[in-house]
């Protein structure tokens, strides 16, 4: 995948894919991307944006637009961050999943993800009652 989407594009896309819950804004992903450890992965379908500090990445979103998904593309931009991390030095990579997602639960254990804990009442729904976050964690080959 190739052609990171802009900011706008981001915010667009996260909006998109995480209506239950507050998206993040266009002006929020600028100031991410303005770090030096912080990069993206992906196009303007589906994308993901990483901190990778010392050896350790961390996934801070991915989302896929709901136009596309069911096209293997969370698969092929989590292959891709999780090797563009490990060029940078990365050796573990993290992530945080709402625990009611099972599809993203299903997608990062098939990718090498175990839980190494859990972050209770972390994410805030609209309407609705929080969800504790699975933390997940691998080692990089």
């Amino acid at each position: 995948m190739a052609n990171v989407p802009s900011p706008q594009a981001m915010a667009r896309i996260h909006s998109a894919a995480f209506a239950q819950s507050r998206p993040w804004t266009e002006e929020e992903f600028a100031a991410l991307l303005d770090s030096p450890l912080i990069f993206a992965s992906g196009d303007t379908r589906c994308f993901a944006l990483v901190r990778v500090i010392a050896d350790e990445a961390e996934l801070l979103t991915i989302a896929t637009d709901p136009a596309s998904q069911r096209q293997g593309l969370a698969r092929a931009v989590m292959q891709s961050w999780q090797a563009q991390a490990q060029s940078r030095g990365a050796r573990f990579c993290f992530l945080e999943v709402a625990a009611d997602n099972s599809a993203a639960i299903d997608l990062y254990r098939s990718e090498g993800f175990a839980p190494c804990g859990r972050r209770l009442g972390y994410y805030q729904r609209r309407n609705a009652a929080s969800v504790d976050a699975i933390v997940m964690q691998r080692e990089l080959p």
